[in-house]
């Protein structure tokens, strides 16, 4: 029986391509930051501290940290100058990337049906963002923090590990107080939330077409819309749920 449902933020409850918002996103947040960087480093430096904190897994540094020793090493910045730099970029300018995303009236719903059950639901965005950031997303899916009892919202500030790591799923359930066999990760991605969520011992609900086709369907405990899971929440389809496979 499932005790928590991990869900999956782009593409997954907001609709979000995330190539096309990542590629808003770099140029909104370079325009920002060209009176301070040289343009032709600053993204490339951006990427390399982000790709840092994806492949640390070391439980004594919070991502935001392993982010900023490395982003301060390559471009000889202070972090607690440019935190606050880019602390007003998400307080001011962040938002002129909603209209690039679609709501999804299925999140909602499906987020208040699985706390009207019981369970402990956790935004398992992966943690490459500020908190700032990632609940202003949550707004725009129409799911705020506050206007939900999630037990736990991943950010780089309170994560250790970013997917597709192993580490990232074994530390929600550490917080969260489950089993892998107790606990669904739902997302779109095969590479980040699938794969290392079942290797890791959960099921999964892979948000793709019901009839394309799974790279391993061993993987996966289903697969469909968010409303196709809304429905199956609804005829108790996670009170069904036994050990994955």
């Amino acid at each position: 029986m499932i005790q928590a449902l991990l869900l999956d933020l782009d593409d997954t409850l907001l609709g979000n391509d995330i190539d096309t918002f990542m590629k808003g996103y770099f140029a909104l947040l370079s325009a920002y930051a060209r009176p301070l960087f040289d343009e032709a480093t600053f993204l490339p430096h951006l990427i390399q501290a982000t790709q840092a904190v994806i492949a640390d897994t070391d439980p004594r540094r919070a991502n935001h940290e392993v982010f900023w020793q490395a982003f301060e090493g390559l471009t000889g910045g202070r972090r607690a100058e440019l935190e606050p730099f880019f602390q007003r970029f998400y307080d001011t300018e962040f938002a002129r990337l909603r209209p690039s995303t679609v709501a999804r009236p299925a999140a909602a719903a499906l987020v208040g049906a699985a706390l009207d059950r019981g369970l402990a639901v956790v935004i398992a965005t992966n943690p490459l963002f500020p908190r700032v950031a990632i609940e202003q997303r949550l707004a725009w899916a129409g799911i705020a923090v506050g206007d939900h009892d999630y037990a736990l919202v991943t950010t780089y500030e309170n994560m250790h590990a970013a997917k597709p790591q192993p580490a990232y799923y074994r530390e929600i359930l550490a917080a969260v107080g489950h089993a892998p066999a107790q606990a669904l990760m739902v997302g779109d991605d095969w590479r980040n939330d699938i794969n290392p969520a079942a290797t890791t011992g959960l099921h999964t609900y892979w948000i793709a077409a019901a009839d394309a086709a799974p790279p391993d369907p061993a993987l996966i405990s289903g697969q469909g819309t968010l409303d196709d899971l809304l429905g199956l929440v609804a005829g108790g389809w996670l009170e069904q749920l036994g050990a994955p496979a």
